[in-house]
């Protein structure tokens, strides 16, 4: 997976690369799964939801820049596969998942492997964590029609955020810098997450 699906396309940062070799995908899909973890596509978690294919998590991560000293929020935390690659990047990682019972089971596939520093919400993740903030960092994990407005507000001066946004069929990934009060945005891939559903997102069907 490293080789062929991360280096080959161009993932080079070693901290990124090192965290994933780190993290078996294995640890975060089913038992019918598991024989597809390290297959170069997304697999249903449940409840509608996806573990991203290998090379988008390295990507974004390495999109994201994480630094040991950084407060990162993750919007999604899904089957904690990204959570726990950001954990083994920095020690400050706040999480929000919308769905009980995935934020549950993440918090347990963590637990059990020894990574217990991040902290876990259950909620609208397009309202950020306002207590929380500001943050270094902002990684989204679903697709929105805009950026959340109170994502924008959370993100600390020189702060970095990447997220899918757009149409469920026409998504670009989009990395926005903070710099001395103004946005500087650097549009990416096309991609396609499943539907970002809250206040400043997609409304639940």
């Amino acid at each position: 997976m490293i080789d062929a699906q991360l280096v080959a396309r161009g993932v080079r940062s070693a901290a990124v690369l090192k965290a994933m070799d780190a993290t078996p995908r294995e640890w975060f899909v089913s038992e019918e799964q598991k024989s597809a973890a390290y297959s170069d596509r997304p697999l249903c978690i449940g409840e509608g939801q996806t573990i991203s294919q290998p090379y988008i998590v390295g990507l974004m991560t390495e999109l994201l820049q994480v630094r040991p000293t950084d407060r990162v929020l993750e919007i999604g935390t899904g089957s904690g596969y990204q959570t726990a690659i950001l954990a083994r990047l920095s020690p400050h990682i706040f999480t929000v998942e919308r769905i009980e019972s995935l934020s549950r089971q993440a918090q347990s596939r963590l637990a059990a492997h020894g990574i217990n520093t991040v902290r876990f919400r259950v909620g609208d993740g397009t309202l950020g964590w306002p207590e929380a903030a500001p943050f270094d960092r902002i990684l989204v994990t679903a697709g929105g029609p805009v950026i959340p407005n109170p994502l924008y507000e959370q993100l600390a001066e020189g702060g970095r955020m990447v997220l899918p946004v757009g149409p469920e069929n026409e998504q670009t990934l989009r990395v926005l810098e903070r710099r001395s009060g103004h946005w500087i945005e650097h549009p990416g891939i096309p991609v396609r997450f499943v539907r970002l559903i809250g206040e400043h997102g997609f409304r639940e069907s």
